[in-house]
């Protein structure tokens, strides 16, 4: 058996071990919707939701042995990725980045200091 945050370190979830237990710790992993401790042994057939980058992973746990970093396809073995898929982009949006009309918004520089001569400052 081995322990949660040295297993989510062995299948490359997380860079460093220390990562993962200061996330583990952090409430950012759940085993079977629980709230572990680090030094939680992992066992076969859990699930475990890791929230990371905004994003969240869940890891259905096949081979619990593994307590050193090992190669990804290795890695990839000792669990069963069960995240759902993201949905498809929306076609109307790919590629558009938010563009704000020409003096709308926040004054310019300019436009503030002439605010200022206006207002007698």
């Amino acid at each position: 058996m081995t322990r949660l945050d040295a297993w989510l370190w062995a299948v490359r979830v997380y860079k460093t071990r220390s990562l993962a237990t200061t996330a583990v710790r952090g409430g950012h992993v759940r085993v079977n919707d629980l709230l572990p401790k680090a030094s939680q042994h992992v066992v076969a057939g859990q699930v475990i939701r890791v929230r990371k980058d905004q994003e969240e992973k869940i890891l259905e746990v096949v081979d619990a042995t593994l307590a050193k970093r090992v190669g990804a396809p290795l890695a990839q073995a000792a669990y069963i990725d069960r995240t759902p898929e993201r949905p498809p982009p929306i076609p109307e949006m790919a590629g558009k980045v938010a563009v704000r009309d020409r003096g709308a918004g926040r004054p310019t520089k300019r436009d503030r200091r002439a605010i200022e001569r206006l207002r007698g400052h």
